[in-house]
């Protein structure tokens, strides 16, 4: 299964935007809806093709209420996301899931007003995920270059935790 999760712009309420309009309410209609960080929506599909194909169908609301759309599919990784131009790449076959963890984006997560906040995460990538506490803010994103197997540590700010974002070499020199 893969996990396709929508963070909000600052200035709009996402699930608001997406579920009072009628051609993205139908296209979530199908879905369990989860808030698993502040102003977000998350859904599972059955793979990456139906993640990057829902992604599709909502692109014109994506454009205009959504900051990021991530994709996680565990079978190219259990833990980390992919941006949406990466999930597309990988389902396209124009990069194999191998190559696709070199370049990364690194965000720092936070609770309600910029507290930082320790969650159980049980390992997963995802805290808070299914409990129905959306506290959780992605904040400050990092661009970050894995060598050697490692992963730079998260600087702009302290945080209890991070969550790892695999993007293409074209959105890490943007």
């Amino acid at each position: 299964m893969a996990r396709v999760c929508l963070v909000g712009s600052d200035d709009v309420s996402l699930q608001y935007e997406l579920l009072s309009r009628e051609t993205s309410r139908n296209a979530l209609a199908a879905y369990d809806l989860d808030e698993p960080f502040y102003n977000s929506l998350a859904v599972d599909t059955l793979s990456l093709g139906v993640a990057v194909a829902l992604l599709n169908d909502l692109d014109w609301y994506l454009v205009r209420f959504v900051d990021v759309a991530l994709v996680r599919d565990p079978s190219v990784s259990e833990t980390e996301w992919l941006s949406r131009e990466l999930a597309t790449a990988i389902r396209d076959d124009k990069l194999s899931p191998a190559e696709s963890n070199r370049f990364l984006k690194v965000y720092g997560l936070v609770g309600p007003a910029g507290i930082d906040t320790e969650a159980d995460t049980a390992g997963e990538n995802e805290p808070n995920s299914r409990s129905g506490n959306s506290a959780l803010q992605l904040v400050e994103p990092m661009l970050v270059t894995r060598t050697g197997g490692m992963i730079p540590e998260y600087d702009l700010r302290d945080v209890e935790q991070t969550l790892t974002v695999r993007v293409t070499e074209s959105e890490f020199g943007a």
